[in-house]
């Protein structure tokens, strides 16, 4: 039975168990339907059973040595990766601007973070790829028993994940692929190549563009390395079995006809749309990015105008350029809009 189906099934037992609501009492009346299929690990339902078929599945989906559903975000899948691959005392080598996760997971295992500097690029002010020689340059003087990087970038950079796998194979190192905007990679041609079968361990956030429930994601592994002892030394022992099974039916859509279809018709209707803003230049691996900029506008100056007299908040700005998030759930009104407005400044 899957997460989902264990929750719809209707339970005969009185429960004198945590959660206390027994899934009959609420007390925030939007969230009704929730309490109803919020259950703990009772007898009567045995949902840890259902949650080892559902991580199979997925497991199965992704081609991986394991897959596990998260609810806690990207960030506590990179701290467990790092728990698990590192020792007291290793070097873990991490990009100076990376998410904050990266340097706390480090702290957090004992071990002792080498930074480098990304390029970035003059006229868009965003970061570039990791390049793979510079992982080399590194590992070539340093004993760093862990790499860890990001892609792709906030702004949709991508690196050349394959061979920096190989580099990193070289030296005998793991490596962490930190894919928490890339969790549609998996699911279309047209998207950048996932590091889900190439990297060590490679983390995904479905709530970013994938049309998960914040902070629901996967830490996905690629290694004969059990990552249960990692996650368990700092989750939560009462897990949100409604978020669990939000995971498994998110990746069931995503791997559907359905899914794919949507995915695939996005990606098509923002590349039109690109070609229609004239005035704008864009920049970028994935096309789930829009990283605009307007000549004579600076980033903040065009982000205040969209929020200010267009009612459109971005996802992230700097002086240079304007990123803004697409991905499940962006609908053709908004990607209509966003076209209008553009084409008009």
């Amino acid at each position: 039975m899957s997460l989902v189906d264990l929750l719809e099934k209707k339970n005969d037992k009185i429960l004198f168990t945590t959660p206390s609501h027994g899934t009959s009492f609420y007390i925030y009346e939007p969230l009704k339907e929730m309490y109803k299929r919020d259950i703990s690990e009772t007898e009567c339902h045995n949902p840890v059973e259902a949650l080892h078929r559902a991580q199979m599945w997925a497991k199965s989906i992704y081609h991986t040595y394991s897959t596990t559903f998260l609810t806690n975000g990207s960030t506590s899948g990179i701290i467990a990766a790092v728990l698990s691959c590192t020792q007291v005392g290793d070097k873990v080598l991490i990009a100076s601007n990376a998410h904050p996760c990266h340097f706390n997971a480090v702290r957090l295992a004992g071990a002792r973070a080498l930074t480098y500097n990304l390029d970035i690029d003059p006229d868009w002010g965003v970061p570039l790829e990791t390049k793979p020689e510079m992982i080399e340059s590194y590992l070539s003087r340093y004993d760093v028993r862990t790499v860890i990087i990001t892609s792709p970038t906030y702004e949709g950079i991508i690196s050349d994940i394959e061979e920096i796998k190989s580099v990193c194979e070289k030296y005998n190192t793991f490596l962490i692929v930190d894919e928490a905007h890339g969790a549609l990679y998996p699911f279309s041609d047209r998207l950048p190549l996932s590091a889900v079968n190439i990297a060590d361990f490679t983390v995904q956030s479905l709530h970013k563009t994938a049309g998960g429930l914040n902070p629901t994601a996967l830490l996905h592994c690629n290694c004969e390395i059990d990552v249960k002892p990692a996650l368990n030394m700092f989750m939560t022992t009462s897990p949100s079995y409604p978020l669990l099974a939000s995971i498994e039916e998110n990746i069931y859509y995503l791997n559907s006809r359905e899914g794919r279809k949507e995915i695939d018709n996005l990606i098509i209707r923002l590349d039109k749309m690109r070609e229609k803003c004239r005035g704008c230049l864009f920049f970028g691996d994935d096309p789930t990015k829009i990283l605009v900029r307007i000549p004579g506008i600076s980033g903040h100056e065009l982000s205040q105008m969209l929020y200010d007299d267009f009612g459109i908040e971005d996802e992230k700005t700097n002086d240079k350029s304007t990123m803004l998030l697409c991905g499940i759930g962006t609908d053709n009104k908004k990607i209509d809009r966003l076209q209008h407005v553009l084409s008009k400044l």
